[in-house]
C-alpha cells in the first residue's frame, strides 16, 4: 500500500510539475508584455507626453537634494494628486504616471495612463490639472515655474492682487483733489488779475510825474518842461512893463 501510495504520489506531482512552470512562463510573459506596452506609452515626443527639467542646483545651492526614487515617487504623487482635481478623474492612482528617460541632469518625459493602463489620457487634462495645482508642485519640490519647467506647458500666471484700499475710493479721491486743485488755480488768478488793475493806475500816475520832471537840453541849455497842468509863462512874450521893476 505504501509503495502504491507512493508512485501515486509521484505521478501528481509529476503532472502539477508542468502545470506550475507553465504558470510561471505565463506570469513572465504577462510582465513583459505590461512592460513592452508601458515602454511604448511613454516615449520621447510620444502623443500625450511631456517633458521635465528640473534646475535643482539653481535653485538651492548648497542646500540641493538628489533626485532618486523617493523623488520620483514624490513627483508620481503629486501628478496623480492634480489629476484627481479633474473632473471624471478622481481615481487616478499613482501607478498611472509613467516616467521614462531619466537623465542625470535631472530631464525625463511622463505621462498619465487611464486605469486599465492601455493608452494614455489627453494632453489637455494633464495640461489643465498641471495648471491648476502648478504652485502645489513647485512647493513639494522648493522650486518655481523657472527651475520646474513643463516645457510643453504655459508657465502659471500669478494671481492678481486685490488692493487693499477698494477702486471706488481710489478713482474718488483723484476726481476729487483734481477738483480741489483747479479750484485753487482759478482762485490764485483771480486774486492777480485784481491786483494787476489796482497797480495799473498808479503806475500810469507814476509815469506821468516822471514825464513833468523830466528836463531836456537843446544846445547845450537846459530847458525847463512845460507846465502842462498849472502853465507855464514864456519870459520871452512877456511885456516891457512886466519884465522892467516898478519903481
Amino acid at each position: 500500500m505504501a509503495k502504491v501510495a507512493l508512485s501515486g504520489g509521484w505521478n501528481f506531482f509529476s503532472l502539477c510539475l508542468p502545470c506550475v512552470f507553465h504558470s510561471e512562463r505565463m506570469l513572465w510573459l504577462l510582465f513583459f508584455l505590461v512592460t513592452s506596452v508601458r515602454a511604448e506609452l511613454c516615449q520621447p515626443d510620444a502623443e500625450n507626453a511631456f517633458k521635465v527639467r528640473l534646475s535643482i542646483r539653481t535653485a538651492l545651492g548648497d542646500k540641493a537634494y538628489a533626485w532618486d526614487t523617493n523623488e520620483e515617487y514624490l513627483f508620481k504623487a503629486m501628478l496623480a494628486f492634480s489629476m484627481r482635481k479633474v473632473p471624471n478623474r478622481e481615481t487616478t492612482d499613482i501607478s498611472q504616471v509613467l516616467l521614462c528617460n531619466v537623465t542625470q541632469r535631472v530631464s525625463f518625459w511622463f505621462v498619465v495612463t487611464d486605469p486599465s493602463k492601455s493608452h494614455t489620457l489627453p494632453a489637455a487634462e494633464v495640461q489643465t490639472a498641471i495648471r491648476m495645482n502648478r504652485n502645489r508642485i513647485n512647493n513639494a519640490f522648493f522650486l518655481n515655474d523657472q527651475t520646474l519647467e513643463f516645457l510643453r506647458i504655459p508657465s502659471t500666471l500669478a494671481p492678481p492682487t486685490e488692493p487693499s484700499v477698494p477702486t471706488w475710493i481710489i478713482i474718488f479721491g483723484v476726481i476729487f483733489s483734481i477738483t480741489v486743485v483747479a479750484t485753487m488755480l482759478l482762485i490764485l488768478s483771480g486774486i492777480r488779475e485784481r491786483r494787476r488793475k489796482n497797480e495799473g493806475p498808479s503806475e500810469m500816475e507814476n509815469t506821468e510825474d516822471k514825464c513833468e520832471n523830466t528836463v531836456t537840453i537843446e544846445n547845450g541849455i537846459p530847458c525847463d518842461p512845460l507846465d502842462m497842468k498849472g502853465g507855464h509863462i514864456n519870459d520871452a512874450f512877456g511885456t516891457e512893463d512886466e519884465r522892467l521893476t516898478p519903481l
